[in-house]
């Protein structure tokens, strides 16, 4: 998941908790103009669940930084945005590691944004509104493309079990007190 520069932070928030609702452990977030705090209320407590990534640069491109580290990763990255060159969630098939990356509730994605994406997706809509709020289509792609994933065995969709224990060993380091000091003497039971 990816958010550029959004401008409301309860809806980054909220997207967060929907993030941690489907088990997508990395979000990156593409700060320009807007930076973005957690909202505490709106996750209730998913953003100690999740890796944020933030790219803020004061010289350069935060996106040409975000994108080149989602590459390096082997994503694919497709924007969020009601266009004619876009495909419909209908026809987006998980089958390789995806990026969604969504825009502010203002602008959408940048053009810059647009030209790093390797593709365009959005979901068709019935009425006469143009799109949902980022939180709501942020659920309704995620809950296509889970599903949608479930055919294809991916080997790594799920984390592997050393991943599982580095996660679980990070959460406890940051909820329980004197971790280290608890580490210690758990270290020296197992001798």
């Amino acid at each position: 998941m990816v958010l550029e520069d959004i401008f409301k932070p309860h809806n980054a928030s909220a997207v967060i908790g929907t993030c941690d609702c489907f088990g997508v452990q990395d979000i990156r977030i593409i700060e320009k103009i807007n930076s973005y705090k957690v909202n505490p209320y709106v996750t209730r407590g998913a953003s100690q669940w999740v890796d944020l990534h933030k790219y803020y640069l004061e010289e350069g491109s935060s996106v040409q930084a975000c994108f080149q580290s989602l590459r390096q990763k082997g994503y694919k990255s497709y924007g969020t945005r009601p266009a004619p060159q876009s495909v419909s969630i209908f026809d987006l098939e998980p089958t390789e590691k995806l990026a969604l990356v969504f825009g502010n509730e203002h602008e959408g994605i940048s053009e810059e944004v647009k030209s790093n994406c390797d593709g365009l997706v959005h979901i068709p809509m019935l009425g006469f509104t143009e799109s949902f709020n980022i939180s709501v289509a942020a659920s309704i792609l995620l809950f296509d493309l889970i599903q949608k994933a479930g055919k294809y065995n991916h080997p790594d969709f799920y984390l592997s079990t050393e991943e599982r224990q580095n996660l679980r060993l990070k959460w406890y380091r940051s909820v329980v007190e004197n971790s280290d000091l608890q580490e210690k003497v758990y270290k020296k039971t197992l001798k």
